[in-house]
């Protein structure tokens, strides 16, 4: 079964990128533009990990994090920072975050990071009760 991440980024560039990446990777990818989306997506896709952009009009990756906690605790969250965004990203290290990475990112670092992520997390399994 592959392993689900999902990618919310205000910019579409950047999720088709690390969409594209990590598809290639062999996971199973889901993207958002929006917070509002992202949380429709955690709610139904549920994802093991989602890489999530701090600066995003009308909610940010702060609110995103904290609602998407709420949804699913075990969740993955590493968050997607630019330049003077470190003191906002160490706030969502301690809301729950699993780590940050800065814009612009190299790819191979990404990567490590979320195998480092998921390593520590068992497979969600689709369990399903039979009688």
């Amino acid at each position: 079964m592959k392993r689900k991440i999902l990618v919310v980024d205000d910019n579409k560039e950047t999720c088709d990128i690390l969409t594209k990446t990590f598809a290639e990777e062999g996971y199973q990818m889901f993207s958002a533009l929006s917070g509002r989306l992202a949380l429709d997506t955690v709610k139904k896709k549920k994802p093991e990990l989602v890489l999530l952009d701090i600066k995003m009009p009308k909610m940010d990756g702060i609110e995103v994090l904290k609602r998407t906690k709420k949804i699913d605790k075990e969740v993955a969250v590493v968050m997607i920072t630019g330049y003077g965004a470190l003191d906002t990203a160490k706030e969502a290290m301690r809301l729950g975050a699993y780590d940050y990475v800065t814009k612009p990112f190299d790819l191979d670092f990404i990567k490590a990071v979320i195998r480092d992520a998921l390593s520590e997390r068992k497979p969600k399994r689709d369990v399903r009760r039979t009688r």
